[in-house]
């Protein structure tokens, strides 16, 4: 497990978002956008592979980088950091993630407004939320993407209701999926083909040009898996709602009896 270089700091080899503050001939100074006291060094030879004729033909002041940790600086206060070790593949997801979080502090703050919190109940939530959803951000998507989820682990409050609603209505996840069970029960003969054209009518309420997509499962009669995926929560529902009623009301018209339940 790599170990934090300063106190409070990231670890060696942890990919940082930082900004330049000031360039010099051998390299620029940066500060670390996610840690507080904390600044970083980007030696000359770490800003691109190659030579470096010109410096700041690749960084200015100002811009904000993703570099690598490399290790503590002699003063004790800073890090070597390298901009040419990281790709540009790992700087775009590096940097979505800092966005994403910054976001999600920004939601979080105004959420803290509309209901009232002092500093210190806003803190506390935010640790909280974190601990449990790992980024904040996290628990913004799960918000939006699971509803139940956020009283499922232990969370409560009035402030819930608005989380919830600042969730779905800000923040956009790449899919949101749902989950849930059929219990489907028929006596009648021709049970097995009922079942059957129920589950695929749900199924058909697949559409790829919207990205929804509905599977349902055998888990043991009576009891039938749904899974769905959409590409957000308001056409996730939408597809849930019709799907469901849908293999629903052809079990119950053939004499049977059908309920669904979202896990």
């Amino acid at each position: 497990m790599a170990k934090n270089l300063l106190e409070g700091g990231p670890a060696e080899g942890e990919l940082v978002v930082c900004t330049v503050k000031e360039v010099k001939q051998n390299g620029a100074y940066t500060t670390l956008d996610e840690f507080e006291n904390i600044d970083g060094f980007i030696f000359i030879g770490e800003i691109a592979s190659g030579w470096v004729k010109n410096i700041r033909g690749f960084v200015r002041e100002g811009q904000r980088l993703i570099c690598k940790v490399m290790r503590a600086r002699r003063d004790g206060r800073s890090l070597e950091l390298s901009l040419k070790s990281v790709s540009e593949e790992r700087r775009r997801d590096r940097l979505a993630l800092w966005k994403n979080e910054e976001r999600a502090k920004q939601l979080i703050k105004v959420l803290s407004e509309k209901v009232g919190w002092s500093d210190e109940e806003l803190a506390e939530i935010k640790n909280e939320l974190t601990e449990t959803y790992l980024t904040l951000y996290g628990a913004f998507e799960e918000a939006a993407t699971n509803p139940e989820s956020i009283t499922e682990v232990g969370f409560e409050g009035e402030w819930i209701k608005t989380f919830i609603e600042m969730a779905i209505e800000n923040i956009i996840p790449d899919f949101v999926e749902i989950r849930g069970r059929f219990i489907l029960k028929t006596d009648n003969p021709e049970g097995i083909e009922i079942i059957r054209k129920a589950l695929l009518l749900a199924e058909g309420f697949s559409d790829e040009e919207t990205e929804v997509e509905i599977t349902c499962h055998y888990d043991g009669a009576p009891s039938y898996r749904i899974e769905l995926k959409a590409p957000d929560f308001k056409s996730g529902e939408a597809a849930w709602q019709n799907a469901t009623k849908a293999c629903i009301d052809t079990v119950v018209a053939s004499g049977g009896s059908a309920e669904a339940e979202r896990e």
